[in-house]
C-alpha cells in the first residue's frame, strides 16, 4: 500500500525513477545509492530500502507508465503470479546464487536409482527428468537446508507423480506438505538473451555426490538430437545430475540437465527452458493417473519406410507400452 501511495504522490517529478516491484506495486523517487543487494530511494519524506530481488523493472518517470510496463514485460512473466516464477533477476557471483537458490535443488530417490530435481513453487511442485522416475511407484525427495553448521538433510517420502512427458524427458512431481518448513523455489529464465559463451552452472547429485556445483559456459544453443533441440554446456554433467537445474549467471534456470556424450569430455546437454515452460503450462495434457501408467502418453511411433525385401519391424510402442526409452549411450 505504501508503494502505491508514494508512486502517486511523486509522479510529478520527471527526473524521478520509477521502480516496479514483483507484487505489482510501483515506487517513485530519487535513487540515492545502489548497493549489491538493494537500492535506497528518497521518497521526499523518508528513505526506502528496496531489495534488488524484489525489483522487476526500473525507468524514469514518464518513460514507464503502467501501460508501457505491462506491454514491455514478456507475457510469460505473468506466470510468476500463478504456477511458477519467471521474474527478472540481475547478475551476481555464482557463490551468492548457489546460496540463494541451492536449497530449491533436491535429490530424487527411487528403489532403482538416484537423480536430481528442483522446486518451482512454494507448494512443493518439482521438475525432474521422466527417465529418473520412469516405471517407479515409490519416490522420495531429499531437501538440503542451509544451517550454521552446514547443510541439513531432510528426506521426504510419498512424492506424487503429477505429469509425465517422455518425449521431452520431463516429469512434474509434488512433495507432500511440510508444515514446519517453508520451501524455496527457483526462477525460470528465458533463452531470449542467452548467447554461446555465456556462463552457466549446474547443481545436482552426480554419482550420488549430493549438492555438487559445476560451472562452465553455453557451448551451443541448438544441438539437435532425434528432432529435439538441446542446450550444450561444458559444465561437467554426470549420472545423477539428471533432472537438475542448469542456471545462467543471474540464477535463472535455463535448462534441465539430462544427457552427456559418453567417452567425451564435458559434453553435457540440457532440455531448454522453453520446453519446460510449455510442459508446465500444459501439464493437464500430460496428467499422470496412478491407476493407468499409460495415461497421457500412449502413442504409436510413425511407420518407417521398409527396405525392399526386408521383414516388417515391430514399433517401439509394440515392444514397450511405457513410452519411448532414452538411448542408453546418452541418458543420465
Amino acid at each position: 500500500m505504501l508503494a502505491t501511495a508514494v508512486g502517486g504522490m511523486s509522479a510529478a517529478c520527471a527526473s524521478a525513477d520509477v521502480i516496479e516491484l514483483k507484487d505489482g506495486h510501483q515506487v517513485t523517487g530519487e535513487v540515492l545509492a545502489e548497493k549489491a543487494n538493494a537500492l535506497f530511494v528518497d521518497l521526499g519524506f523518508d528513505i526506502l530500502r528496496i531489495p534488488r530481488d524484489q525489483i522487476v523493472r526500473r525507468g524514469k518517470a514518464g518513460e514507464l507508465s503502467p501501460t508501457t510496463l505491462a506491454a514491455a514485460r514478456p507475457a510469460e512473466d505473468e506466470d510468476r503470479h500463478h504456477f511458477f516464477d519467471s521474474s527478472l533477476l540481475r547478475t551476481r557471483p555464482v557463490k551468492e546464487l548457489v546460496e540463494g537458490f541451492g536449497e530449491a535443488v533436491v535429490s530424487i530417490e527411487t528403489p532403482s536409482g538416484l537423480g536430481s530435481g528442483f522446486l518451482i513453487n512454494e507448494e512443493g511442485y518439482a521438475v525432474t527428468n521422466n527417465h529418473v522416475i520412469e516405471g517407479e511407484t515409490r519416490i522420495a525427495a531429499v531437501l538440503y537446508q542451509n544451517t550454521p553448521s552446514g547443510l541439513a538433510r531432510r528426506r521426504i517420502e510419498n512424492v506424487e507423480i503429477v505429469a509425465l512427458n517422455p518425449f521431452v524427458d520431463l516429469a512434474l512431481l509434488k512433495l507432500p506438505p511440510q508444515k514446519d518448513l517453508k520451501l524455496g523455489h527457483v526462477v525460470l529464465g528465458s533463452l531470449d538473451d542467452l548467447k554461446v559463451g555465456d556462463g552457466a552452472f549446474a547443481i545436482g547429485n552426480p554419482r550420488g555426490l549430493e549438492r555438487s556445483v559445476t560451472q562452465g559456459i553455453i557451448s551451443s544453443l541448438n544441438r539437435n538430437f532425434e528432432g529435439l533441440i538441446y542446450l550444450q554446456t561444458d559444465a561437467p554433467i554426470n549420472p545423477g545430475n539428471s533432472g537438475g537445474a542448469l542456471f545462467n549467471l543471474k540464477g535463472e534456470v535455463i535448462g534441465v540437465t539430462n544427457m552427456v556424450v559418453r567417452g567425451g569430455d564435458n559434453l553435457g546437454f540440457a532440455i531448454p527452458i522453453n520446453y519446460v515452460k510449455d510442459f508446465l503450462r500444459n501439464r493437464d495434457a500430460f496428467a499422470f493417473n496412478k491407476d493407468n501408467p499409460n495415461t497421457g502418453y500412449r502413442y504409436l511411433d510413425p511407420p518407417r519406410r521398409l527396405r525392399s525385401g526386408a521383414p516388417p519391424k515391430r514399433s517401439q510402442a509394440d515392444k514397450e507400452t511405457s513410452g519411448t526409452a532414452k538411448s542408453p549411450s546418452t541418458s543420465q
